[in-house]
């Protein structure tokens, strides 16, 4: 039915719809963003990783901050999973939610802002205060036309408004701030925007924050930014941009640095983002988000530097329905060239057939030097792929579970399931040492 809708009915009446429940939603809660200070975290990668360091970066510090995230929500301490299978929940929710997080007493509030979310006006109604630009490379194009600008451009919609809703907290003026990646060359166009403090972070271009002697090891990254020292406990270099907003945004808010270090070292995982699982094997395993070929070659760049003789093992995927084909082949070629072993297996098809979706990365896989059922396996069902990738594993391996994260169902033929990545490679292992 909902199909047949979509077919008939126009995407702007639509579109419109959006915005009347979104705005609706946000006068029946009394606009809860307008009684605490609001970070927007957008980008292609990173969002989710980011938001928790920000959170525990001021978490630690004493002010009392909730998020809305892809993984989870967060009211202070107190978690709340989120299984609504979006990142941006729908209207209601995310203000029901930002309405309890004030009356609870968050000072500030994190939003993981998607381009999808803005383009369905899941953001009207939030008053931004911070935004936060981690990276943008080509992903959910098929969502807007197939056009990278117009992709760039929705997410520009939100820095376009920043400054327009100043008068918040108590009828005070709110400073508007904008912080951006300075390494991603889309860095300006979002700097661009009006703003009282425009900040930039990188690790080789220049720019007001930039990190040196970055040291990875198995158990996190080291670096330095300004001559002062810091660590965090979840490894892969990427991370180091991940945990720069938390650092600018902390000192803005005049958190000590001594409490900024101690706040993103207490974040020791991050649901689905390279989560360790372990379960009593010799080797390691990871579980992460990673479901295209920036993402991928990230977490296969850390696999590689933590793994010491041993092998890397990967099992990826990609969705269906609908979303971008054109990240199978470079997934496929990626993971051959940096990978020992590689399984290919469901992600999300949602209606589309499975095989076909698999086929476009495994051909490129073995064009690329892998031979099939040798070191690349095609496997449909995804837990009789992760226990391939388990059975294969050695001491001292390194194993990556990529493409769903801490996500908590599975879609196949049209039908959503109960899944959770983490839990199932748990159950394998425990079944391979019986």
């Amino acid at each position: 039915m909902k199909k047949i809708l979509r077919k008939i009915i126009p995407e702007w009446l639509v579109l419109k719809y959006h915005w009347l429940v979104a705005f609706f939603a946000a006068f029946y809660y009394r606009f809860p963003s307008k009684r605490m200070i609001v970070i927007g975290v957008t980008g292609t990668k990173g969002k989710t990783s980011t938001v928790n360091f920000i959170w525990s970066a001021l978490n630690f510090s004493g002010k009392k901050t909730g998020i809305i995230s892809t993984t989870s929500i967060k009211i202070g301490k107190k978690n709340i999973l989120n299984d609504y299978h979006m990142t941006m929940p729908g209207r209601f929710t995310i203000s029901r939610f930002m309405a309890q997080m004030a009356k609870e007493g968050c000072e500030v509030c994190i939003v993981e802002t998607t381009s999808e979310g803005i383009k369905q006006h899941r953001h009207t109604g939030i008053f931004y205060d911070i935004l936060v630009f981690t990276n943008l490379t080509p992903e959910h194009l098929p969502s807007h036309s197939g056009s990278f600008e117009k992709y760039k451009e929705t997410k520009g919609l939100i820095f376009k408004k920043l400054s327009s809703f100043r008068k918040k907290i108590n009828g005070k003026e709110t400073e508007k701030i904008i912080i951006a990646n300075k390494d991603s060359e889309h860095a300006d166009y979002f700097l661009g925007f009006p703003a009282d403090k425009r900040v930039g972070f990188a690790i080789k271009n220049d720019a007001d924050y930039v990190a040196r002697n970055i040291r990875e090891s198995g158990k996190g990254v080291d670096f330095e930014v300004r001559n002062e020292n810091f660590k965090i406990d979840i490894p892969g270099v990427f991370n180091v941009y991940n945990v720069f907003p938390a650092i600018i945004i902390s000192q803005i808010m005049g958190v000590s640095l001594n409490s900024v270090k101690k706040g993103i070292l207490k974040l020791k995982k991050i649901p689905g983002r390279m989560e360790e699982i372990k379960a009593g094997q010799e080797f390691k395993v990871f579980v992460d988000y990673a479901h295209e070929k920036e993402s991928i070659t990230e977490v296969l760049k850390t696999a590689n530097n933590i793994k010491k003789e041993g092998k890397v093992i990967i099992l990826l995927g990609a969705e269906g329905g609908g979303r971008d084909k054109a990240k199978r082949p470079a997934m496929g070629e990626i993971s051959a060239k940096m990978a020992d072993s590689v399984i290919v297996s469901n992600v999300d098809p949602y209606e589309d057939d499975p095989k076909e979706i698999i086929e476009d990365i495994v051909k490129v896989a073995e064009e690329n030097g892998k031979i099939r059922e040798e070191n690349l396996f095609s496997i449909e069902d995804r837990r009789k792929g992760i226990k391939k990738a388990l059975e294969i594993a050695d001491k001292g391996d390194v194993v990556l579970i990529t493409g769903k994260g801490a996500e908590q169902s599975i879609t196949i033929d049209g039908k959503a399931s109960p899944w959770d990545d983490r839990v199932v490679v748990k159950e394998e292992i425990v079944k391979i040492k019986k």
